[in-house]
């Protein structure tokens, strides 16, 4: 199991609060445009919501209520169940293309973030729905987020994209728990964060998300 260092916690809950709520500031035109782009490239609501696991320990586990801009058209598994989504998934609009590409749908979690359901850098929240086979087929899958709260970004989103089969959510664990390992000591923790993020921003930049 995991070991966060107290220190560490409140740093990062603190570096949260003040980048979430500077970029909902700074970013608030962009939120409006991509809004808008929303609601004329498809009908539905702006906003996709979706009850996400996020932080477990060995007394409970936090289920949340996560937020995106909508990237596939309204009912997109009202057949299918729940699904993962493929590279070239029909159900993703066209404006929803460009923010997945570009990681504008998740700007929306940065509400989750100053509620305290997420953190800017972490593991990313499964979904309920998957938890139980994920468990079953990927050892240690759901220590990925012991004592660690899910981001928005992490080691394992910008070094692999998007999960489009189980495969996929195998490759990210790796990376989830070596993060983890990194949140015990300071300077480490500090350095993998800063890495993160400017591999974030790169991927927005460049398109390179799916």
């Amino acid at each position: 199991m995991h070991t966060i260092n107290p220190k560490i916690r409140f740093f990062k809950r603190v570096i949260d609060v003040v980048i979430s709520s500077t970029l909902l500031l700074v970013c608030f035109p962009l939120l409006i445009l991509s809004a808008i782009a929303v609601k004329l490239d498809s009908p539905g609501p702006i906003l996709f919501s979706q009850q996400r696991i996020g932080l477990a320990s060995d007394r409970f586990i936090k289920f949340f209520t996560m937020y995106k801009f909508r990237t596939m058209v309204v009912d997109a598994e009202k057949h299918s169940g729940a699904v993962l989504a493929t590279a070239s998934d029909s159900r993703i609009t066209k404006v929803g293309n460009f923010l997945r590409k570009s990681r504008l749908d998740e700007l929306p979690q940065l509400i989750n973030v100053l509620r305290g359901d997420m953190s800017l850098v972490g593991p990313r929240p499964e979904r309920p729905e998957f938890y139980q086979r994920l468990e079953s087929e990927i050892p240690y899958f759901c220590e990925r987020t012991f004592l660690v709260q899910p981001g928005i970004t992490g080691l394992a989103q910008v070094n692999q994209g998007y999960d489009t089969c189980i495969e996929d959510v195998r490759a990210k664990v790796g990376y989830d728990h070596s993060y983890a390992l990194a949140l015990y000591m300071p300077r480490q923790w500090l350095m993998m964060d800063i890495y993160i993020m400017i591999k974030t921003v790169l991927v927005m930049i460049t398109g390179r998300g799916q």
